[in-house]
């Protein structure tokens, strides 16, 4: 290993190359810092290569193959039930690479300087950057870390083998499990039981009996309807006991629900497992950081540590693991940097699943609210009464309004159904702008949409909507 003998200096470093590290080291560039990038791997991280990329292109190729049924109905002629799985992983490639050259194109317009290599702290305003052999020591005014996290598979599961998948394997498969067993009830689970059922495999998913589906009670309801319909088995387990690898097969057993002992043979077990945030190599941890229990990095609301010099957002802080968090606490992290007010606030961050059909949920769920004490007006539209879901064969699902009985302020927007994903930008801002029932009543809605659905819902609030059958149990929807 040569080592530099001359430390060089550099204004703001970003330590990481995932989508919240480039948009914070784009961001900087935008606002006249001079911004060193480095990344140990790939450009885009986790998320662009093995997460929420790879995974959307099974979840996007599972929705088009749902819609066989109903394209055969259009007279759009006799499709081929079988999916050709070396060629979704050639897309899927193919994706990637092509989003990667964006990102990268986009640092080098910026005239980001982009270094590869593994990062390791010297002092709390030096690193050293490894890269075979070379090795380069930088002094740098201003640090973020965005090296996001690594997946740990469950304890009871150590001994896994090749069936035993995590989320960075299941959508590297070069087959379709002929009976996949999910268990958990998280986001990623619940994807990755849709799209594989749809793409036509067995699937048997085994959720936690005390937690259950993790949405508003109307949504967790709809979502063991339609798992049902589309033949998904949801099984319920108190107690995990045991899981069993063979040379073909897997054997989960659990207790359930209603303390039975439960045995389910399965081909694949994916498991979504928990996440750890990428902080040992960088030995950051010697030099007295503040760090939660979980070993997470403290940060104030500009993502600055304890350490003045040291900022750091994404996974490796605390909250939700998600792209959308990281990416938003980058360009707050620079914004702060660069000497300008700034805020973040997670407090209506939507929950998402591309499952089939999609779910979003924002604010307040109508169990939540009860607890609250929120005295409330509930409504909620069937997509089964808009016309374009019954153009588009697309009638599962319905939005759900919840509002402030008093004020009249919306509480919580709950959808699944077509359209959730691209509607839930809305959802959010009218949470954020603390909009009441006549902000959403009182714009024009395109028409035919699945947009109108929002409206619908709000006008039923006060038992006006006009494609929902009269209620005449409307007054049990003040609570």
């Amino acid at each position: 290993m040569v080592v530099g003998e001359i430390s060089q200096e550099r204004n703001l470093v970003v330590i990481g190359g995932g989508p919240g590290g480039y948009s914070a080291a784009i961001r900087g560039a935008q606002l006249g810092l001079s911004v060193t990038l480095i990344e140990q791997a790939e450009m885009g991280g986790v998320c662009l290569n093995e997460g929420c990329i790879p995974s959307k292109v099974f979840t996007h190729a599972a929705a088009k193959r749902s819609e066989i049924t109903h394209l055969q109905n259009l007279g759009i002629g006799s499709l081929d039930n079988l999916v050709d799985i070396k060629k979704l992983i050639a897309y899927k490639s193919n994706v990637i690479n092509q989003l990667r050259s964006g990102v990268e194109s986009l640092c080098n317009e910026n005239k980001i300087e982009l270094i590869r290599g593994k990062v390791t702290f010297l002092a709390v305003d030096r690193i050293g950057v490894e890269n075979g052999h070379q090795f380069d020591i930088f002094e740098f005014e201003q640090v973020i870390i965005a090296t996001g996290s690594s997946p740990i598979i469950p304890s009871a599961m150590n001994d896994k083998g090749v069936r035993i998948l995590l989320p960075h394997e299941l959508f590297k498969l070069e087959e379709i499990p002929e009976h996949l067993i999910v268990r958990g009830h998280d986001y990623i689970a619940l994807e990755a039981a849709s799209s594989f059922a749809a793409l036509g495999a067995q699937v048997s998913i085994v959720i936690d009996d005390q937690t259950g589906f993790p949405f508003d009670e109307s949504i967790n309801k709809e979502l063991n309807r339609l798992f049902k319909k589309h033949k998904i088995k949801v099984h319920k387990e108190r107690e995990f006991i045991s899981v069993n690898e063979t040379a073909d097969g897997i054997i989960l057993t659990f207790q359930t629900d209603k303390n039975i002992e439960e045995t389910i043979r399965g081909s694949h077990l994916f498991v979504s497992g928990t996440r750890k945030p990428n902080l040992d190599a960088l030995g950051i941890t010697r030099f007295g950081i503040e760090q939660t229990d979980e070993g997470f990095i403290k940060v104030d609301g500009n993502m600055q540590s304890s350490i003045p010099s040291i900022y750091a957002i994404g996974d490796v802080t605390e909250g939700p693991m998600l792209a959308v968090k990281a990416i938003k606490q980058g360009k707050a992290a620079v914004t702060s940097i660069a000497g300008e007010q700034t805020e973040v606030d997670l407090t209506f961050m939507p929950v998402v699943a591309h499952t089939i059909p999609p779910i979003v949920s924002v604010g307040l769920t109508e169990q939540s609210a009860r607890d609250f004490g929120v005295a409330i007006r509930v409504s909620q539209f069937a997509l089964g009464g808009n016309g374009y879901a019954t153009i588009t064969g697309k009638k599962d699902g319905f939005i759900k309004v919840i509002s402030d009985a008093t004020t009249e302020i919306i509480q919580g927007i709950h959808m699944i159904g077509e359209g959730a994903i691209e509607m839930s930008g809305s959802f959010v801002q009218l949470l954020e702008m603390a909009s009441k029932e006549e902000d959403i009543k009182f714009p024009n809605y395109a028409h035919p949409g699945f947009n109108e659905g929002l409206l619908e819902a709000a006008e039923g609030l006060i038992g006006q909507a006009i494609h929902a059958m009269p209620d005449k149990k409307r007054d049990l929807l003040t609570i």
